[in-house]
């Protein structure tokens, strides 16, 4: 078993509460590049000491999951990647298994670990499944050639526009119900507030959801799909506004924000403040 033909990609943002813990999950033999979109000197000297074969690449400006993603899946010369969230854990014998599972099915396009489907068969037999989620995924590089995610999706699809690329081309995408890997979810920041964070998580997914159905099905289809969530989120703008509830009315402010600037076909601009 040759562990150092896969090299583990991690995007990061101010994340030092996570990474490390994330990276003493990491067998040594696989080269780690994370790419901290910070721009944070400190923290990627920091990171680069914890462990020899790591290179942190710092970005001039946050330009979310799926640059990010691009960028370090574009540095790496191994057979696989894995990319994963910061604040992930690989459990048991997890890569073993990621890396068994690519020897055995070489014609696969993407790996995912056990992630809870209600369909899974007690047996464990390994699964061709239509998608699989962002925070952990074995790529077979030699099926990509250097095209990745959609960079136009800064938060939310970009793994489920992947997936659609690949089934498109029907392409084989697999999920391994044998490895665990421990996901934490929408923790790998400390530095935003918990409202801030739900405005931004608000904003991105109203933008994000018209966009996707926007590419697929075009306008006026992504229109009458997205018309219940617009709706709702208007009624409850006004609702929060008349109840003097400044949180919830800034969060369906943001939810409208973020789908009449997708709608408009602005880029996915926004940014949470910092605390």
């Amino acid at each position: 078993m040759n562990l150092t033909d896969i090299t583990v990609v991690i995007v990061t943002f101010k994340s030092e509460h996570k990474i490390f813990s994330c990276i003493d999950t990491i067998p040594e033999e696989s080269k780690i590049i994370i790419i901290e979109n910070s721009g944070d000197l400190k923290l990627k000297q920091k990171i680069e000491a914890y462990r020899s074969n790591i290179d942190c690449f710092l970005m001039s400006q946050n330009k979310g999951y799926a640059a990010g993603n691009n960028f370090g899946l574009n540095k790496v010369k191994t057979k696989f990647a894995l990319v994963i969230n910061p604040d992930t854990r690989l459990l048991e014998d997890s890569m073993k298994n990621f890396y068994t599972t690519a020897i055995e099915n070489n014609d696969f396009w993407l790996i995912g670990p056990n992630q809870d489907f209600i369909n899974y068969n007690q047996d464990g037999n390994i699964l061709d499944v239509d998608n699989i989620k962002g925070y952990a995924m074995l790529f077979n590089m030699k099926n990509f050639n250097k095209k990745f995610f959609d960079e136009n999706f800064f938060l939310y699809f970009e793994e489920i526009d992947l997936c659609k690329k690949i089934k498109d081309k029907s392409g084989k995408i697999l999920v391994n119900p044998k490895i665990k890997v421990q996901h934490d979810g929408g923790k790998s920041v400390n530095l935003i507030s918990s409202h801030e964070l739900e405005k931004n998580r608000n904003w991105h997914w109203m933008w994000s959801t018209f966009y996707f159905h926007k590419k697929y099905k075009g306008f006026f289809l992504a229109l009458l799909i997205i018309a219940p969530k617009m709706i709702s989120a208007i009624l409850k703008f006004f609702l929060y506004r008349l109840t003097s509830n400044r949180k919830k009315k800034e969060i369906y402010s943001s939810r409208l924000s973020g789908l009449l600037n997708s709608i408009k076909g602005k880029k996915s601009w926004f940014r949470p403040r910092l605390d």
